[in-house]
């Protein structure tokens, strides 16, 4: 009998997100995706490959009621006989790009909670239901390049990264004084061709002084495709080692 594996998956309707989707569908598996739209194709292709897919659509802003969700969810399923369960925190948005002088209030406050807020509270309440679960468990936090790099007009995108970072270090410390905790990493993806690009690089040159260095790396073929860059980052996070560093690049 081949092992049941659970994964939980945010940002999953399009772009690196959906890819990792596609990739993880397999026959006796079961994948959770949150995102604030479901996707026709994804469950058309669940279907046909025999796969449990559930597709919930909600918006991570409101991270705390989505929390509890989960949270309520995974006590029913302690039961399921999964032999790995993993929590992947890739969601994130980029507001307005422009100085933090000319930034909205309101826009600030989503992109931390979706890109900050939320994952620290989805690894609360996956770790806490399943603590007691003999499975192996994993959260892998999709951090970014620009958490530990800093760059005007990306207040937001750059204090979220690395507030995630450094809470997957704190994080890992924790489980690690546990008798089976949990093994984490916050792992930076690389360069990848997704809808995020676009919006870098169809910025102002006057708000935005790096939009000619995004622009570069696109016309030089730098970036990876989504379906390469799921790939890289689901191999990484099979890795016997996995965990080790707590904070990782996909480039190392």
């Amino acid at each position: 009998m081949n092992p049941k594996n659970l994964t939980i998956l945010t940002g999953a309707s399009r772009g690196m997100g959906l890819a990792m989707a596609e990739q993880l569908l397999a026959p006796g598996q079961t994948l959770l995706c949150i995102s604030r739209h479901a996707n026709v194709q994804l469950a058309e292709r669940a279907q046909a490959c025999k796969a449990d897919l559930l597709q919930w659509t909600e918006d991570l802003a409101e991270g705390a009621a989505v929390s509890r969700r989960l949270e309520s969810w995974l006590h029913t399923q302690s039961d399921a006989g999964f032999s790995s369960a993993t929590l992947i925190n890739n969601a994130g948005v980029i507001p307005r790009i422009a100085p933090l002088s000319q930034s909205d209030a309101d826009d600030l406050a989503r992109a931390l909670r979706v890109g900050l807020e939320a994952p620290m509270q989805l690894s609360a309440a996956f770790l806490r239901a399943t603590e007691n679960w003999p499975a192996a468990r994993k959260v892998l936090n999709i951090s970014s390049g620009l958490g530990r790099r800093a760059m005007a007009s990306q207040t937001a995108y750059c204090a979220a990264k690395a507030g995630m970072d450094h809470f997957t270090r704190c994080l890992a410390l924790e489980e690690a004084l546990k008798p089976a905790g949990a093994r984490v990493c916050s792992l930076a993806p690389g360069v990848i061709d997704t809808d995020m690009q676009v919006q870098l690089r169809s910025a102002s040159d006057a708000l935005f002084p790096d939009r000619a260095g995004f622009v570069g790396m696109h016309q030089g073929g730098q970036l990876s495709a989504p379906a390469d860059a799921a790939s890289r980052v689901l191999a990484f996070l099979t890795r016997a080692d996995f965990g080790r560093n707590p904070v990782a690049d996909i480039r190392d």
